[in-house]
């Protein structure tokens, strides 16, 4: 074979059907977010507006954050210096561990250096633990759910999504006797669509199933703690399993499971992703330990309140504007274009005059015919930068080559 010859193809391919990913260089500014720098490509710098970060609540530049890394770095050093079992376990790891228990009302929590990690090494261990599992898995569970349920050799099933009669109609044709597991997540991150969590734990307790929620988009940004949507809704003492991330709400990084005390245990025990891993540096541990921590306060709180107020009034002047916006009431904002090359274009055009910067989100993170540009707004999106984007869109979506209509088709 001629190895090069078939990256080429690949890549085309790619290219020819406008799914390319370009990834801009961008210099983000401690304490001036939103704003950023971007490096074009032929090095001169332009100054952008961030719309499209995970950073929800821009805790990744919040004095208390910064304040836990600088202290732990200056006692630790830079590195974890090994996996878990072999000297990477910190007194940082062991707090954080117990910050998150306590968030989720939880008896016990399990760091890993990523959600994405968290949910494959989980899913993919579980049947090991429970021989004969089945899987019912949301059809449209991000891609480190349907990894871990691919990879872990044990039977799955797929729901529609949120569809609890198909998920009962799947339940009820198998064994009874068999061990299930119900995963699902409570904010879908591409519509921002909410899961039927209560409906699913009805179900679960009705057919002697575990439940497994991804709370990624949702943890530090719903509840009275930041806990997700499972503690706003007070269902999180239904949910055997909770997912979460450090890397969104809580600006740092890692991921993290929080269960029982022995279900924990026995993931730590049997999880290859979690035993042959390095573990997160000490500085990123206290970091997110101190960013939990301050999200669980009345101070958490007020960005929470001011983060929806800025997530409805963008979509309120989105919609104003008459552009095709799926509006489920959570944080996330899409507006949809429906075609890869014209996405990418507004995309490009957005970025280049008016300098804001929001990526192009099209196959496979989201179905063909459905490519979108996903807004995130947080509580550092002012008044400033909503005007200037509610401007950049009613100019682009009017005028540029493309007609409305077109677009909106």
């Amino acid at each position: 074979m001629d190895y090069m010859a078939q990256l080429d193809r690949c890549l085309n391919n790619l290219h020819e059907e406008g799914r390319y990913r370009t990834f801009i260089d961008i210099e983000r500014q401690n304490g001036n977010f939103p704003h950023a720098m971007w490096r074009r490509p032929d090095g001169s710098e332009q100054p952008v507006t961030v719309w499209c970060g995970n950073d929800y609540l821009g805790m990744g530049q919040n004095p208390a954050v910064l304040s836990a890394m600088h202290e732990a770095i200056e006692a630790t050093g830079a590195g974890s210096g090994g996996t878990r079992n072999i000297s990477g376990t910190t007194v940082y790891h062991k707090r954080l561990e117990a910050e998150l228990a306590d968030l989720h009302g939880k008896e016990a929590a399990l760091l890993f250096t990523s959600a994405y990690i968290a949910n494959d090494a989980t899913l993919s261990t579980l049947p090991k633990l429970f021989p004969g599992l089945i899987i019912y898995s949301d059809e449209l569970n991000h891609a480190s759910m349907i990894e871990g349920v691919r990879r872990n050799g044990g039977a799955k099933r797929i729901f529609r999504h949120n569809d609890v009669a198909h998920l009962r109609e799947l339940l009820a044709a198998d064994d009874p006797s068999a061990p299930r597991l119900i995963a699902f997540e409570s904010v879908y991150s591409m519509d921002g669509d909410f899961g039927p969590i209560e409906a699913i734990c009805d179900l679960a307790d009705e057919f002697g199933a575990l439940t497994y929620i991804d709370e990624v988009h949702a943890v530090g940004m719903y509840g009275p703690r930041g806990a997700g949507v499972s503690e706003r809704d007070r269902l999180a003492h239904r949910i055997d399993i909770i997912n979460g991330t450090l890397a969104k709400a809580y600006g740092v990084m890692g991921g993290y499971i929080a269960a029982s005390a022995k279900m924990c245990d026995a993931i730590r025990s049997y999880a290859p992703g979690f035993i042959f891993t390095t573990s997160l540096a000490p500085s990123i541990a206290a970091g997110a330990a101190a960013s939990v921590a301050y999200l669980k306060t009345s101070q958490g709180q007020a960005l929470r309140d001011r983060h929806q107020e800025q997530a409805k009034a963008l979509k309120l002047r989105l919609k104003g504007l008459g552009l095709p916006i799926i509006d489920h009431g959570s944080h996330i904002v899409p507006v949809i274009v429906g075609d890869p090359v014209h996405t990418k274009q507004l995309s490009d055009m957005l970025l280049e005059q008016f300098g804001i910067y929001v990526q192009p989100i099209n196959f496979p993170t989201v179905p063909r015919g459905t490519e979108r540009l996903r807004f995130t707004p947080s509580p550092v999106h002012g008044p400033n930068e909503i005007d200037s984007l509610i401007r950049a869109m009613d100019e682009l979506w009017a005028h540029c080559a493309l007609n409305r209509a077109e677009l909106s088709a």
